[in-house]
């Protein structure tokens, strides 16, 4: 298994929110998460932290090579909502970090199936040959409107509330974290928060991952979202086989 990653400030934030951490669990296992704080520079900062390490430290100590495809979505939830907590406690015994939150999309890649648990508006997309498709739903008031028929998709990109999620790890004390199974084949899994998404088009990623060995996609995703004066941080995780 391969895996890249890569973040950055973006061209307008003065701190970096987003985290990403790839983990080896095994010659045939691996899992990816990215996160995307909110709250504040410090109490932003702190949430993706701690949901990064949580969700990576549960999983670690949990994961068995033998577990079947229900066993995976279980210990991704469980693991997702135990960093829920502990982030939501922290909150309330610290004035300063009030209200912190993150969102969070990991995935754990075993063989040529990923197994990815979300809550927010950080995604997960399948790139194979020529195409590109989304396998996590953004929970957002965007989404929403679009689902509703209320918005196009095109109408949403300039949106004054494209920003607002409807979710989050930490804000409450209980979240319903979604769960998606799917098969990469020969393809990459990329997992990305909304500074790439909100500064590039599918078309632009997908030209990235097209003129560029796989080795060079992640940071050349954060450089061309830059160009396009991304207004957050920007962050990138890729895994193949």
């Amino acid at each position: 298994m391969k895996t890249y990653g890569a973040t950055d400030v973006g061209m307008v934030r003065t701190s970096n929110q987003d985290i990403f951490k790839n983990t080896v669990l095994d010659e045939n296992t691996v899992l990816s998460i990215v996160c995307d704080g909110m709250g504040g520079a410090k109490a932003g900062n702190v949430a993706s932290n701690m949901a990064a390490e949580i969700i990576t430290d549960y999983i670690v100590k949990a994961y068995k090579p033998q577990m079947t495809a229900l066993s995976m979505e279980n210990l991704l939830k469980t693991a997702v909502n135990s960093a829920n907590l502990e982030i939501y406690k922290t909150a309330c015994n610290d004035l300063n970090l009030k209200g912190m939150g993150t969102t969070v999309v990991a995935a754990l890649v075993r063989d040529d199936i990923a197994y990815v648990s979300h809550v927010g508006d950080s995604r997960a997309y399948i790139i194979e040959n020529d195409t590109m498709r989304q396998i996590t739903r953004d929970h957002s008031v965007i989404q929403d409107l679009i689902e509703g028929g209320h918005i196009t998709a095109e109408e949403a990109k300039n949106h004054p509330e494209k920003n607002i999620i409807t979710r989050a790890v930490g804000t409450r004390e209980n979240v319903i974290v979604d769960f998606v199974e799917e098969n990469i084949g020969e393809g990459v899994l990329l997992l990305c928060t909304d500074g790439v998404t909100n500064a590039l088009t599918d078309d632009a990623i997908r030209l990235v991952f097209e003129e560029n060995e796989l080795n060079n996609v992640a940071e050349k995703l954060i450089q061309t979202a830059n160009e396009n004066i991304s207004n957050d941080n920007v962050t990138v995780t890729l895994v193949s086989r």
